[in-house]
This record gives structure tokens, C-alpha cells and sequence, in this order.
């Protein structure tokens, strides 16, 4: 199958009302987990890679071609997204690879900066095909820079919309990254609000930290894009953590990523089926 775009999965979606998964990538095992969860579910889905996972590899290259290879042979619309990424240079290095989408982060910078650089990076994705999201309102949790209690105000997300041209808008309703707990509260009225003001669709960052009633709930009022991180990365952990305690000779690390892939891979499953059919 062929490299699906990114609007072709969350552009139907926004419209359906239904939710879509993007779920990040931190090895090749996590890229296979993903794509299979979403064949089990029948369901498209996301591949994202941060900033901070192709640092970790020395370099976008090698973990970006294995997701690309990994989507193409996909049984069900997989894209390819480019996620949190603070420079540009990497934004265009993604696009030269050939992923589908960016997710451009300067909420670090006071808002005519940030509206300046997004306009500057949207255009180039632009000119290549590429869909992009930005961030408004600072989602909390990303190593103290943004603050947790930010929210994004409806009439600022519609202007910054319109003045950059992004596809999709990433706003601060309450979640924040890396949460290990599920008890993130959300302000279902501002995401609501901001749906009405904002004609791209929204996206969720920090997900990992809400309930699954809440995720489905946060569909309803209007989110699109659902990313999700920590929480698959708790169930590789256990799973490896499982095998390895019962199996402490174990050597192989085949023997111990692959059922942590499994575990992953359920998790996706399960959560792409809240996210589409909006149930707890």
C-alpha cells in the first residue's frame, strides 16, 4: 500500500466527527506495534517521530526510513509525522525524507514570534505538499516550557490560524505530557469553543494522561488528532520488565521486545476504537 497522507486520514475524520490516533515511534519495534494494532482495528493511524526520538538516534534519517518503510507495507492507511520539532532544519530534513506531515513547536516564543516563524515554516511544507500543525497555548509538561495550567483562548486560535495557514491546531485544554496518571482534567467547554472558532481540526497533545471515557468525550466536543505517547510506552515497559523478571536468563532481546511489541500493539488497537467509535 502506498504512503497514505496525513489529511487524508485526520481531513475525513474531523468531518466524521470520529477521532484518529498518532501514536510515536521510539524504535522500529514501536513502529511495527503501532501499524499492526491498527491492521487488528481496520483502522488508519498515525507514525509520529519527536524531536527528541531522532536525537536520541543521532539523526532523523534512520528511524524516519524505518517508519516509511514500515507505513508503505501497511494493510491500512498509515502516515508519517514529524512531531514537536523546534528546528526547522528538521522540518526540512522530514520533508526531504518524504513524511506527510510536521508538527511545527515555537509556543516556546511570545506569539508574534511564533505566528512569524509558523507562517515561514507552513509556506516551505506548503510548496512541498506537506500538511502542518502548530501549537497554541503551551501544553504543560515538555521539561518546564511550557505552563501547565496554559489555555488556549478561542478567539487567539482562530486568528493564528488564519495568519499562518496550518492544517490542524494543537491546543491547551488541560492535558499534559508525560503524565504516568490518568487523571488529567479537561476543559470539555474550551475544546468545544475552540471548534467553533477554528476551522482546521484540533489536536490533543498529552493523552496519555486522560481516561478513555474522556478521550472519547473529548472527540465528541471537537478534538481530532489524539496523540499518545507514555501510555504505550508504560505497556513495552511492563511487558519487557514481565518477561525479563520471569526469564532472568534471557540474553535475547528478541525474546523480551517482542512481547512488549504485542503489548503495544493491543494497547493501539484498544485506543484507535475509542477514538473512532467514541466509547470509554
Amino acid at each position: 500500500m502506498p504512503l497514505t497522507r496525513t489529511d487524508d486520514i485526520v481531513g475525513p475524520a474531523s468531518r466524521a466527527g470520529v477521532g484518529v490516533g498518532a501514536f510515536n515511534v521510539v524504535q522500529l519495534e514501536h513502529a511495527e506495534a503501532i501499524v499492526s494494532g491498527a491492521e487488528a482495528a481496520g483502522l488508519p493511524v498515525i507514525l509520529q517521530i519527536s524531536e527528541n526520538t531522532a536525537r536520541y538516534h543521532g539523526s532523523l534519517a534512520p528511524v524516519g526510513l524505518a517508519a516509511l518503510a514500515v507505513a508503505r507495507a501497511a494493510l491500512t492507511p498509515v502516515a508519517v509525522h514529524l512531531d514537536h520539532a523546534e528546528s526547522s532544519d528538521l522540518v526540512h530534513e522530514a520533508v526531504r525524507l518524504g513524511f506527510t506531515s510536521v508538527m511545527f513547536d515555537a509556543s516556546r516564543l511570545p506569539y508574534d514570534k511564533n505566528l512569524a516563524a509558523t507562517r515561514e515554516i507552513t509556506d516551505h511544507c506548503h510548496a512541498h505538499g506537506v500538511w502542518v500543525e502548530a501549537e497554541l497555548g503551551e501544553v504543560g509538561g515538555k521539561d518546564g516550557a511550557h505552563a501547565p495550567g496554559a489555555r488556549t483562548d478561542p478567539d487567539e486560535a482562530r486568528d493564528f490560524v488564519s495568519a499562518t495557514g496550518v492544517d490542524a491546531l494543537a491546543v491547551a485544554v488541560g492535558s499534559s505530557h508525560a503524565m504516568t496518571t490518568r487523571d488529567a482534567v479537561l476543559d470539555f467547554a474550551l475544546i468545544a469553543a475552540l471548534r467553533a472558532s477554528v476551522r482546521v481540526p484540533l489536536v490533543l497533545h498529552g493523552s496519555s494522561g486522560v481516561a478513555d471515557a474522556d478521550l472519547a468525550r473529548a472527540v465528541g466536543a471537537g478534538m481530532t488528532k489524539v496523540n499518545v505517547s507514555t501510555r504505550l510506552n508504560k505497556e513495552f515497559t511492563r511487558a519487557a520488565r514481565a518477561h525479563l523478571d520471569a526469564h532472568p536468563e534471557t540474553v535475547d532481546p528478541r525474546k523480551y521486545l517482542g512481547p512488549a511489541r504485542d503489548a503495544v500493539a493491543d494497547g493501539v488497537a484498544h485506543l484507535l476504537g475509542v477514538l473512532h467509535a467514541g466509547r470509554g
